[in-house]
């Protein structure tokens, strides 16, 4: 089991949750923040630290946010636009710094405010 961020990250992208992740495993992609299931340890501390709401433990996702358990894992598995291969588990997300670029589902998601 794994925490997920959901759309409410998308075009907001706060990072309230990044200082509080104990092992670095919060990425920032252009548009919204992705936890890498592998990395993630379920600890929670994450979630309550979200000004958004956007944080959610895999086992407790409304239904409408269910696309992005998968899509939180794609951020990782997937060659992103601009990337030749995927970036993995890296082991941190400071060592790597923003990624800028998403994954699919987050990319198709209209801009805030149009």
């Amino acid at each position: 089991m794994t925490y997920v961020i959901g759309s409410e990250c998308v075009d907001v992208v706060d990072k309230s949750c990044v200082q509080e992740c104990p092992v670095d495993c919060i990425y920032e992609g252009a548009r919204s923040m992705y936890i890498n299931p592998d990395e993630c340890v379920d600890c929670g501390a994450c979630k309550p630290t979200c000004r958004l709401g956007a944080i959610y433990w895999e086992g407790d996702l409304p239904d409408e946010q269910q696309r992005h358990l998968k899509d939180n894992a794609d951020f990782f598995r997937l060659a992103l636009p601009g990337r030749e291969a995927p970036l993995g588990s890296p082991g941190g997300a400071d060592a790597v710094g923003r990624i800028g670029a998403d994954t699919p589902l987050v990319a198709a998601i209209p801009p805030a405010g149009t």
